[in-house]
């Protein structure tokens, strides 16, 4: 067992051996989906969010380790690297613990500590610093004035800069005021004087003060954010500054002589111009970090759901990319998100062509037997929809309103131009709309997830690791649903486990020249897709209508022999095993438990024979919402159908139809305490709300789910 393994594991509550077993499998380049799914009996059946922070902490401990080297290396070129150093260096379980080790012999800049030991006062540091109780401490300096040091007041300031530095860095200090701040430190926000105005959005912490360890990561975000505008000051300190400097003073102090006076000072000064400042900055990194994950794990989570969403399916599609003065782009599609036709009607104002839209409409769903209609939500949707129901299609149809965020940065990529290059911006846009209603999944990972919009603060927390959350995110939900292997885009298929941007387009290329694969294995002879990445991907790939039919089902091909051999026991074939479920119900589990394969693998490979090629995401439903189209429609106490558009850990953010979203708070969500709003609601959710105030001047939508 690693050392390393042991740590992770104590610091995650896991077992050290479940960790050396996800660190052996990734070191083997085995992806976080197939680990999850495909390795259990190694794992103890870990799921991805826990492989996922034993790979973190992994990647941290690495981190330190080079930082660690560093540190060794430098302090051995000063000759200054003894055995008691370099273990305690070796011993260092944390950033923070490395950095104190290393703060005295970092090399410095010129300071004022630096300065006076060149006039030749750390003599007079130390001997101040043993303290000796006299108390005459001009004869105690007068040995050390020269022409740099032409006084006893200049001598005395010298030895105390060098203290206050000596101060600073001592670890055991640092640490007693590390404690103080973990215990009592408040965060401060005032607004910068003249800003009032400018920064009137912020007014809410324009005289803020609360425990920062009860700051919730969108308040520590925000206040960041207007500091950075210029609009707030924010100050991190602790509240207990007596019992601090009482702490500090138990340290460093001894008597009340003349020279005790001296380092008393010395500590008043560490204290203000170097700890002070120092240690803030670490509260200030460290709630920034907090707040990050805090605020990645909300847009990640976010994120899955939207990409989770319910599609509809292989449906012939009518998709409508509203507009009102450049009017209406409408792209029909076949089922399989293939454009057929695409036009522009002008039903709004200022040309309000209403019953030439009408005929058009009415004539492209009859004439490609469409069955359903996709409106993007932005501008004109509504009044888009409401055409739509005044329209007499001869047919049967159902409208959706679609989420329209991130569709015009698809349309103007490189991947739009790629799949439509014959179209400008506006048919693309269109065409994205249809085919998120088909298939959300399919479509928004063309897209970069910063994009859709549905995260707090996302262009203000650590961009790379908010980039590795969603792409990890995005792997999950690809590979959660699972991949048609014949209809995927190249996008799709790069975040299939073990493929990428290179294979997937080998795989696209492949069945473009031989046409579709008639089974799993056929993979095999794709260019450069060898034994591991068949292992890795083979599983999440489903082929319909294969030959064999566990090539549909989320069964690896590892395991088919296993599947042959439990329908040769029954005397049956294959597909009377998935067709007949006492067939299935009559089988002995523990009859086939070997080496490698335990209950949990048994377990899910009759899970997905009761259901093979089933999308786990059900199917779209339309939605309606009410007769109210203006801020000035609403009124307290109206209950109103809506959609959820955004979840963040302060509340929830409903789209009634209007051009801005109602907030519903975390306390009106319901009538017991809510921990976190994922718990009660989901992204795209239709819900029901009350609207309990509108701020006109502002723009805002008070909502509440309470009692309904």
């Amino acid at each position: 067992m690693t050392a390393r393994a042991q740590s992770i594991g104590q610091a995650l509550g896991i077992s050290p051996q479940q960790v050396e077993a996800v660190l052996k499998l990734l070191e083997n380049g085995a992806t976080i989906p197939f680990i999850a799914r495909y390795r259990k009996e190694a794992t103890g059946s870990l799921d991805e969010v826990r492989i996922a922070e034993i790979q973190s902490a992994y990647k941290r401990l690495e981190e330190l380790d080079r930082r660690r080297a560093v540190v060794l290396q430098s302090i051995e070129e000063q000759g200054k690297l003894t055995p008691e150093l370099r273990a305690a260096i070796l011993a260092a379980s944390t950033p923070t613990d490395l950095e104190d080790l290393y703060l005295p012999y970092r090399p410095k800049r010129k300071t004022r500590g630096t300065v006076a030991i060149e006039r030749g006062l750390e003599p007079l540091a130390r001997r101040l610093l043993e303290q000796p109780s006299i108390n005459d401490l001009e004869a105690l300096a007068q040995p050390f004035l020269n022409g740099e040091v032409p006084t006893v007041a200049d001598a005395l300031q010298g030895a105390r800069d060098i203290l206050a530095e000596w101060i600073g860095e001592d670890r055991q200090t640092r640490d007693c005021v590390r404690r103080h701040f973990e215990r009592s430190a408040h965060i401060s926000a005032r607004v910068v004087k003249g800003k009032e105005r400018q920064g009137a959005k912020y007014r809410d912490y324009f005289a803020w003060n609360e425990p920062l360890a009860q700051c919730p990561s969108h308040r520590i975000l925000a206040m960041f954010r207007g500091e950075n505008e210029g609009y707030l000051r924010l100050t991190i300190a602790p509240q207990d500054e007596g019992a601090l400097s009482a702490d500090l003073r138990q340290l460093w102090v001894k008597g009340s002589a003349a020279a005790a006076q001296q380092v008393q000072m010395a500590v008043e000064d560490a204290y203000k111009r170097l700890l002070q400042p120092a240690i803030e900055t670490e509260f200030r990194h460290l709630a920034k970090q907090r707040a990050d994950a805090e605020a990645i794990r909300v847009f990640a989570d976010n994120l899955r759901q939207l990409l989770l969403a319910p599609p509809l399916g292989e449906r012939r599609v009518l998709a409508i990319d509203p507009g009102f003065r450049t009017g209406c782009k409408v792209v029909v599609l076949d089922a399989n998100g293939n454009l057929l036709e695409h036009t522009t009607i002008y039903p709004h104002e200022p040309q309000r062509q209403v019953s030439e839209s009408r005929k058009t409409l009415v004539h492209l769903v009859e004439m490609f037997q469409v069955e359903a209609i996709a409106v993007g939500d932005g501008t004109a949707g509504r009044e888009t929809m409401e055409l739509l129901r005044h329209t007499p299609f001869e047919r049967p149809v159902e409208f959706y309103l679609v989420s329209e965020a991130g569709a015009s940065v698809y349309s103007a990529s490189a991947v739009a131009r790629e799949e439509l290059p014959d179209y400008d911006v506006t048919v693309r846009g269109a065409v994205s709309i249809g085919r998120r209603l088909m298939d959300p999944l399919a479509e928004l990972v063309k897209i970069d997830p910063k994009s859709i919009g549905v995260g707090q603060y996302q262009h203000d927390v650590n961009q790379t690791l908010l980039r590795e959350a969603l792409d990890r995110t995005v792997e999950s939900c690809v590979n959660a649903v699972g991949v048609n292997l014949n209809t995927a885009s190249k996008h799709l298929l790069s975040y299939v486990s073990g493929l990428g941007p290179a294979l997937a387009q080998n795989i696209v290329t492949y069945r473009t020249k031989h046409g579709p694969f008639r089974s799993r294995e056929e993979l095999k002879k794709v260019p450069r897709l060898g034994a591991k990445a068949f292992e890795q991907c083979a599983g999440f790939l489903r082929i319909r209508n294969a030959e064999n039919p566990l090539d549909n089902t989320g069964i690896h091909p590892e395991r088919y022999a296993l599947v042959a051999q439990m329908a040769r026991d029954l005397g049956c074939s294959l597909n009377d095993l998935i067709a007949d479920k006492n067939l299935r119900k009559s089988i002995n589990l523990k009859r086939y438990i070997s080496g490698d394969v335990g209950l949990p693998t048994l377990q899910d490979i009759l899970r997905e024979l009761d259901k093979p090629g089933l999308d786990p995401r059900g199917s779209a439903t339309p939605f309606e919402f009410a007769d109210v189209h203006h801020l000035e429609d609403l009124t307290p106490g109206m209950i109103l159908p809506g959609i959820v558009t955004n979840i963040t850990n302060f509340g929830v953010f409903v789209d009634i139809g209007l051009k801005i979203s109602g907030l519903v708070h975390i306390s009106q969500l319901s009538n017991r305490f809510v921990q976190s709003p994922a718990d009660i609601v989901k992204l795209h959710q239709t819900v029901r709300v009350r609207v309990l105030e509108v701020d006109a001047e502002r723009q805002r939508i008070a909502l509440s789910m309470r009692d309904i």
